[in-house]
């Protein structure tokens, strides 16, 4: 078996896509990684969210990496912040969707293995976001494009239209914060 020459160099895949106000910065696609991984980083401004319904993918796990301020997942229902240093698996089957409640933007790494999926679903999206000018994307084309690349976007109650791209952050509590009211831990 020959094995494929990779292009050695930081960042071969460095391209940034702007889905509305988010963007998605590509590191590392399949191509550049005999297909074992795609790197992205995502950046959601304040009150925040992708403009595309939750969904699943049964084709590659998504691991987020918490690089500045507070992305909020919602992972089966259950609701999960990941902050600077924090890391989260979001398993192949899972509905899952993101946003950034909070006053701080938001900036992740997101690790897919295998890289079932790169820079060019981000682009179809884009290209229908985008054209919907601040409103809401036209459903069918995306379902369309996530069919396509391998995500299953959820239906009803859950395909979250009414998100609207601007909402009033709320103020977040720093992961140190929240993790001594887990703990009932104090400040000193």
């Amino acid at each position: 078996m020959t094995q494929q020459t990779i292009d050695l160099r930081v960042n071969p895949a460095d391209e940034t896509i702007r889905l509305g106000p988010l963007a998605v910065r590509f590191l590392i696609t399949g191509e550049n990684s005999n297909g074992s991984l795609a790197a992205f980083e995502v950046t959601v401004p304040s009150g925040q969210r992708l403009a595309a319904p939750a969904h699943s993918h049964d084709h590659y796990e998504e691991t987020i990496y918490g690089i500045d301020g507070v992305l909020t997942w919602t992972v089966d229902g259950k609701t999960i912040d990941v902050g600077p240093g924090q890391g989260l698996c979001i398993p192949r089957g899972a509905i899952h969707r993101f946003g950034n409640n909070g006053i701080l933007d938001g900036r992740a790494l997101c690790v897919i293995t295998p890289a079932a999926i790169g820079p060019q679903y981000f682009r179809e999206s884009a290209a229908v976001i985008n054209a919907a000018v601040g409103g809401l994307p036209d459903r069918t084309r995306m379902a369309e494009i996530m069919g396509r690349h391998g995500l299953t976007p959820t239906s009803g109650r859950l395909w979250p239209w009414a998100w609207r791209l601007k909402r009033q952050p709320q103020p977040r509590s720093s992961p140190d914060e929240r993790e001594r009211k887990i703990t009932g831990e104090s400040e000193c």
